[in-house]
């Protein structure tokens, strides 16, 4: 058994595989700090937010108020208040819709590089001729 498993665990695909997942892990840390960090801040220039990521409309108000200051998503959730987060939604759509562009932009590469290979394979030498091929045999059955 432990041979099969590691017969499955070195597979060349299997290897790639999770080489993927942790560039995939690494490209999503930074798509969300390129959103977080620099696109959100731009944006929210632009439409006068300061933030998305607090951007809410409170569903339900907590039970007591006292001194919680309701501007603050957070504020709202720890006083026992229910609000959809539709600003932390769009925060999540951007960084999706930009990792979906790059991985776009990689298949497309990628696949432009297999087209090329495909051209550029040598087509095989033409073999002899059928005329050729009983030539041979004639001079062959000759020769005996």
């Amino acid at each position: 058994m432990l041979k099969e498993f590691k017969d499955f665990a070195l597979k060349g695909n299997m290897l790639d595989m999770a080489i993927g997942i942790v560039i995939g892990a690494a490209f999503g840390t930074i798509i969300s700090s390129l959103v977080a960090d620099i696109l959100m801040p731009i944006l929210s220039t632009l439409t006068g937010s300061p933030d998305f990521s607090n951007l809410f409309i409170v569903l339900k108000e907590p039970a007591t108020t006292d001194g919680v200051n309701m501007t603050s998503l957070a504020a709202v959730r720890e006083a026992g208040g229910v609000a959809l987060a539709y600003g932390t939604f769009m925060n999540a759509l951007i960084s999706f819709l930009i990792i979906a562009l790059a991985l776009f932009f990689v298949v497309k590469g990628m696949n432009s590089l297999k087209k090329k290979e495909a051209a550029a394979a040598p087509a095989p030498p033409p073999g002899p001729s059928a005329e050729e091929l009983l030539a041979e045999i004639r001079d062959l059955l000759k020769k005996q």
